[in-house]
């Protein structure tokens, strides 16, 4: 189960052109439903966490995750007393007594009626229960019980699980793509290589996100935009390994490699090729107004432009790339 707090009030029909704050409120009433449901499907308890042991526990599970190195720790134990004092959201998943999951978010300009979600993470014994998926339906309604309408936040867009639980899961849409955007990061997860990462926005009223919300998940078939006449901008070779291809169409198809944190391992320069090309392609096409539209868990983000762009036959994206691994 979740928090009760969040529980209670009528529904309410919204239209996500028109919203007021009441508006933005009344959504929450089945948010709550479906983070309650959320969270009995993955075994866990999720709440806010205010308290100082509790914080404490987030910070720790925070440093198990992201294993930082002496430079500092994702989140400090001061920063995260802040932010709870300030009225910021912090989340944590328990089992039991045990924290197995956080998240943190702030809220952004007092306009823009919004929160970036800053870190979320969850511990590898709860790995493959959902958790990460109540912590965000909870995160989706404490923010709308608040008048908020959108959450920010940003992802690896390389890590394939994490595209299809954010763009598929979730129903976020990429607004930016940001190249080296936190710069080095020393840890055991970024350590090493370039942070670029895509910006999503989680517009939390409307009926793309409630369908997620509620299990209805809407992924991509790439093999059937390429029958329809969609480009290849980004492919794998039989090698594994990226190959520029063509952006000469209205739909467009980037991959990404099966696993990225594992090639960081077996094949760095790989995976540095793999950082390159994926931000010619899929960075490029975003600065020229392509918009990212869904991802096939394969391993394809699909892209569409209006017809005017696409009549323009840009020329692909192009980042040199050999079949040997660059060390």
């Amino acid at each position: 189960m979740t928090e009760s707090p969040l529980a209670g009030g009528s529904r309410t029909v919204i239209d996500p052109n028109h919203l007021t704050a009441d508006a933005i409120r009344g959504a929450a009433d089945d948010a709550v439903d479906q983070a309650i449901a959320a969270a009995a499907a993955a075994g866990v308890q999720v709440r806010e966490v205010s308290g100082g042991r509790e914080l404490d526990a987030v910070h720790h599970l925070f440093n198990l995750i992201w294993q930082p190195g002496p430079a500092g720790a994702p989140m400090t134990g001061e920063l995260l007393r802040a932010l709870a004092k300030s009225g910021n959201y912090i989340g944590g998943a328990f089992d039991g007594d045990e924290l197995v999951g956080a998240c943190v978010g702030f809220f952004g300009a007092p306009a823009d009626e919004a929160m970036h979600s800053h870190i979320a993470g969850v511990s590898n014994a709860a790995r493959g229960r959902s958790v990460g998926f109540a912590l965000k339906l909870h995160q989706r309604a404490w923010s709308l019980r608040r008048g908020v309408s959108a959450i920010s936040w940003t992802f690896d867009p390389l890590i394939r699980r994490n595209a299809y639980f954010n763009l598929v899961k979730l129903a976020a849409r990429p607004a930016e793509y940001l190249a080296n955007f936190y710069g080095g990061v020393h840890d055991g997860i970024n350590d090493g290589d370039d942070t670029d990462r895509l910006l999503v926005r989680w517009q939390l009223v409307g009926e793309p996100v409630r369908a997620a919300c509620a299990g209805e998940f809407a992924s991509a078939d790439a093999a059937a935009c390429r029958a329809a006449g969609a480009a290849v901008v980004l492919d794998k070779s039989p090698k594994g390994t990226p190959v520029a291809g063509t952006a000469d169409s209205s739909t467009l198809l980037v991959a990404v490699p099966p696993d990225i944190e594992r090639l960081r391992l077996t094949g760095p320069g790989e995976a540095k090729d793999w950082r390159a090309a994926l931000r010619e392609a899929l960075g490029t096409l975003m600065e020229q107004g392509a918009r990212v539209t869904g991802f096939d868990r394969s391993g394809w983000y699909v892209l569409r432009r209006d017809e005017s762009s696409a009549a323009e036959r840009p020329r692909a994206p192009h980042h040199p790339v050999t079949d040997e691994e660059k060390r």
